[in-house]
């Protein structure tokens, strides 16, 4: 196979709606490109700069064909590794190396990996509200257009509490009540099941806010309403006790989205801790770790649901699908609808379709970038409030 050169790596942020999107670009001496999406919102000048400062004068000039050592390379050059920033600098350039592959084959990326394992991914999305009526108007009507697979969450994670105890004088940030959360959160599994019965799969995020006892209990009162899967119910720190949950509760979990190192999931994994895996692929590194850990939690029974949120670029809702439809112990997807202006920087994504999502049919990775309109939308920090959690005596709870 001929050589094919790596001429130029460039990184742009853009910020389109309420995101910052961070893209990758490597420019190859045959004139074909690939993109990557390398997306950490809350540290995107810091991914750039990672990709610009340090990856580009090491790629420049080397064989874009050979992906393991790039990515092997990238990995162990700074010596420490395993860091979210890092980890989406290199997973914007490996994306977008399997996109220049697969231009090269003249294929879609799903078939140089193998082909299909199934036609569609069944999709889900997100249904919130603060009181149970707007849940039910927000769970109609995604219905009403396919979905069969529906997050629904009462308030904000941890939900909105009412009549706060709190002291004096509060700190900034998203507070909630632990108690009050997991009673509402029982009470609207029940609504939900007395309104739609078994129309549609139910799935909630925990996102971390409970103590593990906390989640040991919550497990098993919802054992009954037979969610799809229930999402972080524990931090990453705490997974040790996803040995008394399972002990004690047959809800299947998820977990992984804030994953960044093959230790944090391995044995998870191989003790069958958790059902779904929930990595964010540009989180670990891009599309070259996402197939080995595919792989590992195929052997052990662990299903594929790789995160999803709207923080990611259309690059890596495509790249999410090809995956899902190369592999076979992916399982569902995580949706969220984009707006106009975004898809105009990023023609060429995935849409749902009745509650699925088809492969893309373009060569490589299958969207496109207009950079001049990127340009238009220039970065813009704001301090994310809502990742500074707060119980109510006003201590710090994970995000």
């Amino acid at each position: 196979m001929q050589p094919t050169l790596i001429t130029a790596i460039d990184c742009f942020i853009t910020r389109p709606d309420r995101h910052n999107l961070v893209t990758v670009r490597v420019t190859t001496d045959k004139g074909v490109i690939g993109l990557g999406c390398a997306t950490f919102q809350q540290r995107p000048l810091a991914v750039k700069t990672l990709v610009d400062e340090y990856l580009r004068p090491l790629l420049i000039g080397r064989d874009a064909n050979n992906i393991e050592d790039l990515w092997q390379m990238m990995n162990v050059n700074a010596y420490w590794r395993n860091g979210p920033a890092m980890n989406n600098a290199m997973a914007g350039v490996d994306m977008a190396l399997w996109d220049i592959k697969a231009r090269l084959a003249n294929m879609p990326l799903y078939q140089l990996l193998g082909g299909k394992s199934r036609d569609a991914i069944a999709a889900y999305s997100h249904a919130s509200g603060e009181t149970l009526e707007e849940l039910f108007v927000a769970v109609d009507g995604l219905l009403e257009i396919g979905y069969r697979h529906i997050r629904c969450q009462l308030g904000f994670y941890g939900g909105t509490p009412t009549e706060l105890h709190a002291p004096e004088n509060p700190s900034s940030g998203a507070w909630f009540d632990q108690d009050q959360y997991m009673r509402n959160t029982v009470e609207m599994f029940r609504a939900l099941r007395e309104r739609y019965g078994h129309r549609f799969h139910i799935l909630h995020d925990v996102h971390e806010r409970l103590f593990p006892q906390q989640a040991v209990q919550l497990a098993k009162q919802l054992e009954p309403y037979q969610p799809y899967f229930i999402e972080d119910i524990l931090p990453p720190q705490q997974t040790p006790w996803l040995a008394q949950i399972r002990q004690q509760s047959s809800v299947p979990l998820a977990l992984g989205e804030l994953f960044n190192n093959p230790a944090e999931w391995h044995d998870v994994i191989v003790n069958r801790q958790i059902d779904f895996i929930r990595c964010h692929v540009s989180q670990i590194g891009g599309v070259t770790p996402a197939l080995k850990l595919a792989v590992l939690c195929q052997a052990f029974g662990v299903r594929l649901a790789w995160h999803g949120p709207g923080d990611m670029t259309p690059i890596g809702v495509a790249v999410n699908t090809h995956l899902n439809i190369h592999l076979h112990n992916a399982a569902i997807q995580e949706y969220i609808p984009r707006s106009a202006t975004t898809d105009a920087v990023f023609p060429g994504a995935p849409e749902v379709k009745d509650g699925y999502v088809y492969p893309p049919q373009a060569n490589g990775i299958g969207v496109d970038f207009n950079e001049a309109l990127a340009l238009a939308h220039p970065v813009a920090y704001r301090p994310h409030e809502w990742t500074q959690s707060r119980l109510p005596d006003g201590s710090l709870h994970t995000p």
